[in-house]
């Protein structure tokens, strides 16, 4: 069975969930080995096979660490050239993004970005599926040339463990002087909140122009419900939430669980980045917002009256 190889998404070695899709999702088309850059590849053996992990390639060079994604491309494409894998499967961030790119040059290799699907494609290859234009459109693709390169948007794929042994490999990064142009000189730990992950969180509550500037009716029920706190870029602009909570085209793109969309109009640019979510609650006192035409559920009302009480009513639920 070929190799499929998963770019491992951590932060100092704590590995998100997001990589946990991909390795169930890598299961799909072959073997999958983790490919972690980075201090900690060890301790993180044991998560990486409890979800498939056969091997975990691990990349602690500085040539690599210290500097931008050009380097992790290289390396990739040298594990590629090694392991002919079937696929090589990362996550549908900026960084993965540009990596994914660099790497189907290196490779000569189909590329497919912000997947929501992946399998075998009849015939060889591998088929993915991908929501455009606003979620508009469903899209089919095949990729077959090379080995195929696709970024995998989060809570895509329902996790499924797979015990697998996960041995550690060392690798010898070979990396060019033109991938280390650009050196990373400082790093600052962002500020923790208390809540998930924008990307990751399995429920986001959003709000929007009709908060008015006061969030704290979002922020109490999104943490009542254990979720992440998202914003429209009407309420960005205004400056009343930050620009790395922002959801939308210019944007997060979010797929959790469930979305809720509070005092938010549903203007296309937002909608490009949240109408793949399960399941969309909107509360909105305007009956004839956009947002209506593709909620599971609304609410029409005030947002400083309806999260109130929906945030009480859980908050005794749980009580």
């Amino acid at each position: 069975m070929a190799e499929v190889l998963v770019l491992v998404d951590h932060v100092d070695g704590d590995v998100r969930k997001s990589t946990a899709e991909l390795l169930t999702a890598a299961a799909r088309l072959g073997e999958p080995s983790a490919v972690f850059v980075g201090a900690g590849a060890q301790g993180a053996a044991e998560f990486l096979g409890r979800y498939g992990a056969a091997k975990v390639y691990a990349v602690e060079s500085s040539d690599v660490t210290e500097h931008l994604v050009a380097p992790v491309a290289e390396v990739l494409a040298q594990l590629v050239e090694r392991t002919s894998p079937a696929a090589v499967l990362l996550p549908s961030t900026n960084d993965g993004k540009e990596i994914a790119a660099r790497l189907a040059i290196k490779t000569s290799s189909g590329l497919v970005t912000d997947a929501v699907d992946v399998t075998p494609a009849e015939g060889g290859g591998v088929q993915t599926v991908q929501s455009v234009f606003a979620g508009s459109y469903t899209v089919t693709s095949v990729v077959r040339q090379g080995s195929p390169v696709v970024t995998l948007k989060p809570n895509s794929v329902p996790v499924q463990e797979a015990p697998a042994a996960a041995a550690v490999e060392a690798v010898e990064a070979q990396v060019s002087e033109a991938a280390k142009a650009a050196r990373i000189t400082g790093r600052k730990e962002k500020a923790a909140s208390g809540r998930p992950s924008l990307t990751e969180a399995a429920i986001v509550v959003s709000g929007g122009r009709g908060t008015a500037g006061d969030f704290s009716p979002v922020e109490a029920f999104a943490d009542s419900l254990g979720a992440a706190v998202g914003a429209s870029r009407a309420a960005v602009d205004a400056g009343w939430y930050p620009h790395s909570a922002q959801v939308g085209q210019t944007g997060v793109s979010v797929s959790p669980q469930l979305y809720v969309a509070a005092g938010i109009s549903g203007a296309i640019q937002h909608r490009a980045g949240m109408q793949t979510s399960k399941t969309i609650v909107a509360v909105n006192k305007d009956p004839e917002a956009p947002i209506f035409e593709l909620v599971d559920y609304g609410v029409v009302g005030d947002l400083f009256t309806v999260l109130p009480q929906a945030t009480q009513e859980i908050q005794a639920r749980k009580g």
